[in-house]
């Protein structure tokens, strides 16, 4: 059998519908989201709101750009287009830092589920057989990852769906197993709806912004399915109701029904909180699974992601040319395993050196997230302009272009200062600026050398004329 030389559509309809749905629903919206709220109060879901709008405005201009040019490179082929070579050498590698560091996190947090579950076997082993076997899922086909993922996400929103549900006849006062818990007083009795002031408002923005970091997977991923155009305008017209439904829906009534002041929801986290107060069976045990299934999906789309660009890099020659080798069914194994293996060495840091190296490491991604949004806009504006100047027709448009662009551009911008700035996260923003610009002077080398590499083999057969 011959040994195919791009990827294939390996990925079915409800593949890419499961995962444009499940991108969205992660550990930080069952756990961190606790976070977000004890630092806002119940003014948490306006913070929500505002990065629904963000992230979907976001996801529009990335949205534009896929429809145009269908690409498992993504942002980091469209940086490369309309900013230069250097652009997307360095978007590139810096998300796939991300996602690669991504991988062991996942694993732990898996690992420390199931060693809760299972005492007698240490965490480690655990973290370990868990970045293992979904490593081995992802060897041998994208169809394999597309049905993990399915399902992953089938669970979580049947999870999410049912904690709507229960919360909501518990806010309108139809739950039985907690009659006195009802209504929606907690939005305004605990010292105010924004007990905190605007400030809290917008510093919980940068908590729950990360939890939404993962939905651009949708257009890597559509890159290996038959008519990917068709499905990323679908998917990204349905994401801000996804988002709404998920997120803000879920912790409005959150909010409504428990008292933001409590220490017990930073200790359990929101939704096992909230089951907790309504006196739900099995609470700990439910939440527990669900969390799991989160997080084996978001290291199921690490490794997915982290490979794939690392497959994309390398045929651009920003990554070692054996990146794009394919196995029959069309995998590049070699990417997934030099992934694997990051995230392996990464995860054995974190138990060799408890709150060293990998703390140190992890830090070092603190701002990519806002990085990665602020260059698919910049992408966006300088293509569009490209595309008008040329007239050619774009068939999937950001809406009141440039106004909207501008303004996502000076909102990532206004929030990567505040964060500069900020006592609380300057440490890590000043790590992620410090390996961003280590990263973008190796992308101007590497691209200079292979400009001047080719200029002198264009020239040499001039040269060598009598």
């Amino acid at each position: 059998m011959e040994t195919p030389t791009k990827l294939p559509e390996g990925l079915s309809n409800r593949h890419i519908m499961m995962i444009s749905i499940g991108g969205v629903i992660g550990a930080g919206l069952f756990v961190g989201s606790s976070a977000a709220i004890a630092k806002a109060g119940p003014a948490v879901v306006v913070s929500y709101i505002l990065t629904s709008i963000l992230v979907f405005l976001v996801m529009r201009m990335l949205g534009e750009m896929a429809v145009m040019q269908p690409d498992t490179g993504s942002f980091s082929t469209y940086a490369r287009k309309a900013i230069g070579p250097w652009a997307g050498f360095s978007i590139g590698w810096l998300y796939w830092w991300f996602w690669v560091l991504v991988i062991p996190i996942e694993a732990i947090a898996g690992a420390a589920i199931l060693s809760s579950w299972f005492p007698m076997v240490p965490a480690w082993l655990f973290a370990f057989a868990f970045v293992v076997i979904l490593s081995i899922a992802n060897f041998f086909s994208v169809k394999n990852f597309g049905e993990f993922e399915f399902w992953f996400a089938l669970i979580k929103v049947v999870a999410i769906v049912g904690f709507i549900a229960v919360a909501l006849m518990a806010v309108l006062g139809f739950w039985p197993l907690a009659p006195e818990v009802s209504g929606v007083a907690n939005l305004i009795q605990n010292e105010g709806f924004m007990p905190n002031g605007l400030g809290s408002v917008l510093g919980a923005v940068l908590i729950t912004a990360f939890s939404f970091f993962g939905v651009e997977i949708l257009s890597i991923a559509a890159a290996e399915a038959k008519n990917p155009q068709e499905k990323i305008q679908k998917a990204t017209n349905l994401v801000l109701y996804r988002i709404i439904l998920f997120f803000v829906v879920s912790i409005f009534l959150a909010v409504s029904l428990i008292d933001w002041r409590s220490p017990l929801l930073q200790q359990y986290g929101t939704f096992q909180y909230v089951l907790m107060t309504l006196n739900v069976p099995g609470t700990k045990l439910i939440i527990d699974s669900v969390v799991f299934i989160a997080v084996a999906s978001c290291m199921n789309a690490a490794l997915f992601t982290s490979s794939r660009m690392l497959f994309s890099l390398g045929t651009r020659g920003d990554a070692p040319k054996i990146m794009t080798k394919l196995t029959q069914h069309g995998v590049p194994r070699i990417a997934v395993l030099a992934s694997t293996v990051i995230g392996l060495i990464t995860c054995l840091a974190n138990y060799l050196f408890p709150g060293q190296v990998f703390g140190f490491l992890l830090s070092t991604t603190g701002a990519i997230a806002l990085l990665v949004y602020l260059v698919i806009a910049i992408s966006q504006l300088r293509l569009r302009r490209y595309y008008i100047a040329n007239n050619i027709e774009v068939p999937f448009k950001m809406w009141l272009f440039p106004w909207l662009t501008w303004f996502v551009i000076i909102v990532i911008l206004s929030v990567l200062g505040y964060m500069f700035f900020s006592p609380q996260y300057s440490y890590e923003t000043m790590l992620s600026l410090g390996i961003t610009s280590v990263v973008v002077i190796l992308g101007i080398i590497v691209t200079r050398k292979r400009q001047r590499r080719s200029q002198h083999v264009a020239l040499e057969p001039i040269a060598k004329q009598p």
